[in-house]
């Protein structure tokens, strides 16, 4: 059985280095959880600044 250099680079670029897999990864995550947080901050700044300004 002949492996072409297209399926031996594919592996050998993901078993010889799954740190930098993992660390994109963990980026991403990273990038998505601040998204989040920034959204939620947004909106409970929103609705404490609609409370205090809202008719008595």
């Amino acid at each position: 059985m002949v492996m072409n250099e297209e399926s031996t680079s594919f592996c050998n670029r993901h078993v010889s280095n799954p740190c930098r897999s993992f660390g994109r990864r963990c980026s991403r995550l990273v990038k998505e959880q601040r998204a989040r947080f920034y959204i939620l901050r947004r909106c409970v700044t929103m609705l404490v600044c609609w409370h205090e300004c809202g008719d008595p």
